[in-house]
């Protein structure tokens, strides 16, 4: 087959769009060879690359094209797709080019969450009109669709009234990377390029506020003379990390915040992620208290890195952690300092997590994720 991807996010992305795009993509270059895999990619990217005998990266050619790049991704991209004789293609992050089906092309789509329709609030009023009009034009023009949860599957049936039997529920996995364990001699390595502590709890998520790494600040306030691990955070945020810069200054634990996106000399590998299993691995905890996630891809990343995980007893997050996590209300920022003692207290405890993470990780490899994706497609060609 030649299989077509909607690759904006794939080199582009930094955050969980991405990462689901580049190792699906991968995935299926590496275990299917037999397919060939086009990613129409709006403009050239500085960021990221996708290797591979048969992967091939398609940017508009046209002047026009190039310059009205959204445009060409939405609609002129017919042309190409067609041009390459793609058999399928795939939509990766929730859109699908206008009129595509039109053509008699089989479409896919993959449906990561509806966070903006629970969640209107939090997003800007046109922004969750656009969503909803693609959203819904894709759930309702493809061939089938891809829920990435079985909390998103619920989610696109309930608000766009789909029938249950055009999803199939693909969970996904996370870079390869995490799953070698890294030594000592790196993670020093990295710890030292990076001016981290020897010991640290970890965040990793974008800095807004239905990801909740206020919870986690008042957590540590009020445990702040038994527990005085600092928290390293991997994201970036605007508005609510000001928020939460004040809380944390207020109950005096400023200094236990270690925000690396505003380490001035970050170096390469900080940039491409590359020294992020390192990072990983050497904390104590991971915590992500999140209000609501159609995945929740740094858990499994935590995971697969044998630490100890303190994430949300709702959404999909229970789907990810299984019986390997310690669950919190996410409202309840109480639980989430009774969960940091324990997990550091009781080093049993927290042994025994590391082990029941890394079998419930094994759920999600690579090779899972990518054949059934694989099964969806054989199912609609």
């Amino acid at each position: 087959m030649n299989i077509g991807f909607d690759a904006k996010r794939a080199y582009h992305n930094g955050t969980g769009l991405g990462n689901y795009s580049r190792t699906l993509v991968s995935d299926l270059s590496e275990l299917y060879p037999e397919h060939q895999y086009f990613l129409f990619n709006p403009k050239p990217s500085k960021r990221y690359t996708l290797q591979g005998h048969n992967i091939h990266e398609v940017l508009p050619q046209k002047k026009l094209y190039q310059i009205f790049n959204s445009i060409w991704r939405s609609h002129w991209i017919k042309k190409d797709i067609i041009k390459y004789n793609i058999d399928l293609f795939h939509g990766l992050s929730h859109e699908l080019p206008l009129g595509l089906s039109n053509t008699g092309i089989k479409t896919i789509v993959t449906i990561h969450d509806l966070i903006f329709l629970r969640y209107p609030e939090q997003y800007n009023k046109i922004d969750v009109k656009i969503y909803i009009a693609k959203f819904k034009y894709a759930c309702k023009k493809a061939d089938h669709i891809i829920a990435i949860s079985e909390q998103t599957k619920q989610d696109i049936i309930h608000y766009f009234g789909t029938d249950a039997s055009k999803i199939t529920v693909c969970h996904i996995s996370c870079d390869r990377s995490y799953q070698t364990t890294v030594t000592d001699t790196e993670k020093l390595r990295v710890i030292k390029m990076l001016n981290l502590p020897e010991e640290y709890m970890l965040y990793v998520g974008s800095i807004i506020e239905r990801k909740n790494l206020l919870g986690i600040c008042k957590a540590m306030a009020l445990i702040k003379n038994e527990i005085r691990l600092p928290l390293v955070v991997i994201g970036r945020g605007k508005k609510y990390k000001e928020e939460v810069k004040a809380i944390a200054k207020e109950n005096g634990i400023s200094d236990r915040l270690i925000f690396l996106s505003e380490n001035e000399n970050q170096s390469e590998e900080y940039i491409s992620g590359s020294c992020f299993p390192a990072i990983y691995q050497s904390a104590k905890l991971f915590i992500y208290p999140s209000v609501f996630e159609g995945f929740g891809i740094p858990v499994l990343e935590a995971l697969f890195s044998k630490t100890p995980v303190i994430t949300s007893n709702v959404s999909s997050l229970p789907e990810v952690g299984g019986n390997a996590a310690y669950y919190v209300n996410p409202d309840n920022f109480i639980e989430i300092a009774e969960g940091i003692k324990k997990i550091i207290n009781d080093k049993e405890f927290a042994e025994k997590m590391k082990a029941d993470g890394l079998l419930q990780a094994s759920k999600f490899t690579p090779e899972k994720c990518a054949s059934c994706v694989m099964d969806v497609y054989k199912k609609i060609v």
